[in-house]
């Protein structure tokens, strides 16, 4: 079933299709190697969608062959877990499968099946495509299930449309200031690529942030324009959101006018929503559990430090964690000196006590991120040997402050695939 091979009975597995933006140009899109097998409810009542990834073509292809290679199947494996390990609202991977087949791209390469697990796969890019080739009414109808699939609790208001645009806006600006705060580059912030239920969803060309610089960026085709580079992500997070606007304008008023107005309303609190969730995380990663009106210059001044003297963004925070300034790239200088004095005092100031501040920035900065080199190291073994131990190892690190997987849940090879024991939803889904 995982390799595509064997459907599940009473199953209907369809490919979607979806429009979206990509890099600022819109265009007709779908699932051209990817096939919902389905939905399922998990034994604790939650809904989730089922999905092959490199499964073979579809309608929406578009000249491809539909294939996915090994490499990026197992990179999107190790991100989607460590994201959620770090507790970043993410997609899943329940199993990568090698299919035996090789898929050509540059060159030959060894061809698997990702299966992805999702709260939904509905996307911005689903509404522009009922927006632009549907009716009315297939809009309606697409803005109410999203509404029963994810906000059943804003049924009954009185313009329930308005708040589905206010309550997706809500959980992005949650998402994006996660990433932020972890130094996560998505890569590729299509349209398409921004999920309604504010899950991180497609691990294309995506990494962890090393050197702090806002206009890090991670894929080869946004090398020039910098698009979607980590310190555009939450302005272009507001851009995606304004195109879904756009898509529920016929539905949130009769009035063109008066909708316009609702969605821009709608939209300009996204910046003072992601601006407050990104500031509260950022007082937690330097321990402080009040609110004063500087903090957010001071914090300013230590991300501007970083910058000049190239430090490492993880390292960085989790030296302070410890009170080892002498651990940062920043060290030496006399700025920084003059900083830290006055980070102390800020500390001194809360009636807590340091302990506390101590415990808050231990739950707050990752000791350990899959960074791309060991990422990359895990690939490269895994598809030119077949060796999956250092796979294996890069999953079972620790990554602080959550665990990445329960202690039982081990690696497993069966008729080729990687099968992670997620043994609930093996369960109820063989």
């Amino acid at each position: 079933m995982l390799a595509g091979n064997r459907i599940a009975e009473g199953a209907l597995p369809l490919a979607q299709a979806y429009a979206g933006h990509q890099f600022g140009h819109f265009t007709m899109l779908g699932d051209g190697r990817a096939l919902l097998l389905g939905e399922q409810i998990t034994p604790q009542g939650e809904r989730v969608d089922i999905q092959l990834k490199g499964s073979g073509r579809t309608p929406y292809s578009r000249g491809g062959d539909g294939r996915a290679a090994l490499g990026p199947m197992l990179r999107e494996y190790i991100i989607s877990e460590a994201m959620h390990a770090l507790g970043i609202p993410t997609t899943r991977s329940l199993a990568v499968v090698a299919t035996g087949q090789s898929v050509m791209r540059e060159t030959e390469l060894p061809g698997a099946v990702l299966t992805r697990v999702a709260a939904s796969h509905l996307r911005v890019g689903t509404f522009q495509y009922a927006a632009n080739w549907g009716t009315i009414e297939d809009l309606r109808a697409l803005a109410d299930y999203t509404l029963h699939r994810h906000f059943p609790e804003i049924d009954a208001v009185e313009n329930r449309y308005l708040v589905l645009l206010r309550e997706v806006i809500k959980r992005q600006a949650v998402l994006i200031a996660k990433w932020q705060l972890v130094g996560f580059i998505h890569g590729v912030m299509n349209t398409d690529n921004m999920a309604l239920s504010g899950e991180t969803i497609d691990y294309g060309p995506c990494a962890f942030m090393d050197v702090y610089d806002p206009a890090t960026v991670f894929s080869s085709i946004d090398i020039q324009s910098r698009r979607y580079a980590y310190g555009n992500q939450p302005h272009i997070a507001a851009w995606n959101l304004a195109r879904f606007a756009e898509t529920l304008l016929p539905l949130l008023h009769d009035n063109e006018e008066q909708a316009v107005k609702l969605a821009e309303d709608a939209i300009s609190d996204f910046t003072e929503l992601y601006h407050r969730n990104w500031l509260a995380g950022m007082r937690e990663k330097l321990g402080i559990l009040n609110e004063e009106p500087q903090d957010e210059s001071f914090i300013e001044d230590l991300l501007s430090m970083m910058q000049k003297y190239r430090a490492d963004y993880t390292n960085t925070f989790r030296a302070l964690t410890f009170d080892k300034p002498e651990d940062t790239d920043l060290y030496g200088s006399t700025e920084f000196a003059q900083w830290h004095e006055r980070w102390q005092e800020r500390l001194g100031r809360q009636q807590e006590p340091k302990a506390s501040s101590h415990e808050l920035m231990r739950n707050s900065n990752p000791a350990v991120i899959p960074r791309n080199h060991r990422v990359e190291e895990a690939l490269e073994a895994a598809v030119k040997e077949g060796d999956y131990s250092v796979m294996e190892r890069l999953l079972h690190v620790r990554f602080e402050p959550l665990r990445a997987f329960p202690r039982t849940s081990r690696l497993r090879r069966t008729s080729g695939a990687i099968v992670p024991s997620f043994p609930n939803l093996l369960r109820y889904l063989i």
